[in-house]
């Protein structure tokens, strides 16, 4: 899989973490573990199975550091890692207008640092909606209760008709997930979002604009696939064990980036034993040294 030309990638890694105080008080929620890994690696594993290797992390400005540390510049990885910042929470869509400079005219596709997707072809899924939006492409997930979500609405003919956010009664199961994938204009919308009663530009707002001129898709993730928002004590905990269960079972590592790299044809095998050697002992180092072997 190659570049995408009129594509770039965004991970929105701010915010408070409030609801993983006091877990959050001293470290950014999209650095804890998600089992044996950084939560932000999950996100990044997927816009990198898409094909995307210029990728903006969007983070607050006392986490940067941090961030810059644990990922660098992503050359690692066959990545270009740029940094914005967000100084306070203004709503997902604020993303898009920070990003503006990064996209330079490309499209987006954004994805919140705190999402974790697993499933059959989720790369290819996305490199697609990529390949044919032409407004944005918004991807759901049935849940048991969509309240905390944005849930779409359908008519009797299963057409679209609005996106409602965090509803006391919610017109279907399906419930928008964080990942999005915007044409260029994307940032011009968000310009024009005036802020919602919490203060903040809403995403939904974004993305009903674009249902408005009927240029919204809509793409579900069904049966075999694992959507989490790790974004509460007990997802993250979910999360944790779902991956656990992934690892020990298929003896496969879940969003090793040194392995997706190497699949996508970004690493040499020399520079996955590299990343092995670096490391000397440990579990991690002997996968990489087996993901290098297996081609061998």
């Amino acid at each position: 899989m190659t570049d995408h030309p009129r594509y770039r990638g965004v991970v929105l890694a701010g915010g408070r973490g409030t609801r993983l105080y006091p877990a959050t008080r001293a470290m950014s929620k999209q650095l804890l573990p998600v089992y044996d890994k950084p939560m932000v690696f999950y996100p990044l594993s997927v816009l990198m199975l898409s094909g995307l290797r210029d990728i903006l992390v969007i983070t607050t400005p006392q986490d940067a550091a941090l961030y810059r540390a644990q990922l660098g510049d992503g050359a690692q990885w066959g990545l270009r890692i740029a940094y914005a910042e967000q100084d306070a929470p203004r709503g997902l869509a604020e993303a898009l207008i920070i990003a503006e400079p990064f996209l330079d005219g490309s499209g987006c596709a954004l994805i919140l640092g705190d999402n974790i997707f697993y499933g059959p072809h989720v790369g290819a899924r996305l490199a697609d909606a990529m390949n044919t939006t032409t407004g944005a492409t918004i991807f759901t997930y049935p849940v048991l209760d969509p309240r905390p979500y944005g849930v779409v609405a359908y008519d009797d003919r299963r057409n679209v008709v609005d996106i409602v956010e965090k509803p006391e009664t919610p017109p279907s199961k399906n419930a928008v997930t964080g990942l999005y994938v915007f044409a260029a204009d994307a940032a011009e919308i968000a310009k024009m979002v005036t802020p919602s009663a919490r203060g903040e530009l809403e995403i939904t707002d974004v993305i009903r604009t674009y249902l408005r001129q009927s240029r919204l898709s809509v793409r579900d993730f069904g049966r075999g696939f694992a959507w989490f928002d790790a974004g509460t004590h007990e997802s993250l905990l979910e999360a944790a064990n779902f991956v656990h269960t992934v690892s020990a079972r298929q003896g496969l590592q879940v969003a090793c980036l040194e392995e997706v790299a190497f699949r996508m044809g970004w690493l040499t095998r020399d520079a996955v034993l590299a990343a092995a050697d670096a490391l000397g002992g440990g579990a991690y180092a002997d996968y990489l040294r087996m993901v290098a072997d297996q081609d061998a």
